[in-house]
């Protein structure tokens, strides 16, 4: 779910706009101050659920606006061995292939709103347990042997392959469009709920110092979603507002194409790729 920001949270989205070299946008001004008054409509969409995408995604489109930034940032965390309405484990199929449907049917909506000079933006919001993560092509939903830790480090190395093949392939095909992944670092929210006790209770002693707040956490995708530094840029590693490597493996191009293909599989849409993959992905330089 989502709300509208409180005063000290756009607050804060503003200064980080400003200093990642954009302009916030003016708002219209409040009845009994100057602050703006942010416009949000809301539309319901359950990851969980691909009828819920689908039906989204028909709702978004109808309304014929376009669409400049595409942030993918649902998700469960070491939740206990259990499935989505689809019949998916609920990290594989919330945390990775909800957003796998969602932005592939969003595509050609983020392809007409972007131009020259001007890219639309997919940020997909993983995290450092990638790092640990492995990718199970063989038993992808855990059924042979479930870890809560597991299944969720998969499912953030998943998406980061998905997002590298993705800007492969919109680079391939001249896209206006650039897909990049954020990490948000280590975030005091409530996701923690299901994971060991010895660390929840670190994070209650020690969360004020050594876990950031929600809104440190979403610097890093704005600065993905808006900075002047990034246009036409995909197939980042971005932490702390800075490019980074991810996991060596998450470079594979093979693997990035097999996981791409048994996606499309499992979320019932067309592979439709034809044939047309990069031959190399950007590097951080060093």
């Amino acid at each position: 779910m989502a709300g509208v920001p409180a005063p000290q949270t756009a607050g804060v989205s503003a200064r980080r706009l400003g200093s990642a070299g954009t302009r916030a946008p003016p708002g219209r001004r409040g009845a009994r101050g100057s602050a703006p008054r942010p416009e949000v409509e809301f539309l319901y969409c359950d990851l969980a659920s691909m009828q819920s995408i689908r039906q989204f995604v028909q709702k978004f489109q109808r309304k014929r606006i376009p669409l400049h930034v595409l942030v993918n940032n649902a998700g469960v965390m070491m939740v206990p061995q259990r499935k989505t309405v689809d019949g998916f484990e609920e990290h594989l199929g919330l945390n990775y292939l909800g957003h796998f449907l969602l932005t592939n049917l969003l595509l050609d909506t983020l392809r007409d709103s972007g131009c020259p000079g001007r890219s639309a933006r997919v940020v997909t919001v993983s995290s450092a347990t990638h790092y640990v993560g492995e990718l199970n092509l063989a038993d992808l939903q855990g059924s042979r042997s479930y870890s809560p830790h597991g299944a969720y480090a998969q499912s953030k190395l998943a998406l980061v392959l998905f997002t590298y093949h993705l800007q492969g392939l919109l680079a391939a095909q001249g896209s206006p469009v650039t897909a990049n992944v954020a990490d948000p670092g280590v975030v005091d929210t409530d996701l923690y709920k299901h994971v060991f006790w010895p660390t929840r209770l670190v994070k209650k002693l020690f969360g004020r110092w050594f876990f950031k707040t929600p809104e440190e956490g979403a610097w890093t995708s704005v600065y993905a979603a808006v900075a002047p530094a990034l246009e036409g840029v995909g197939g980042r590693y971005l932490y702390n507002e800075k490019e980074t490597r991810s996991l060596a493996v998450t470079y594979d191009l093979k693997l990035q194409r097999q996981l791409w293909a048994r996606s499309c599989q499992m979320t019932g849409i067309p592979d439709g790729t034809g044939g047309v993959f990069p031959a190399s992905l950007p590097r951080r330089e060093e």
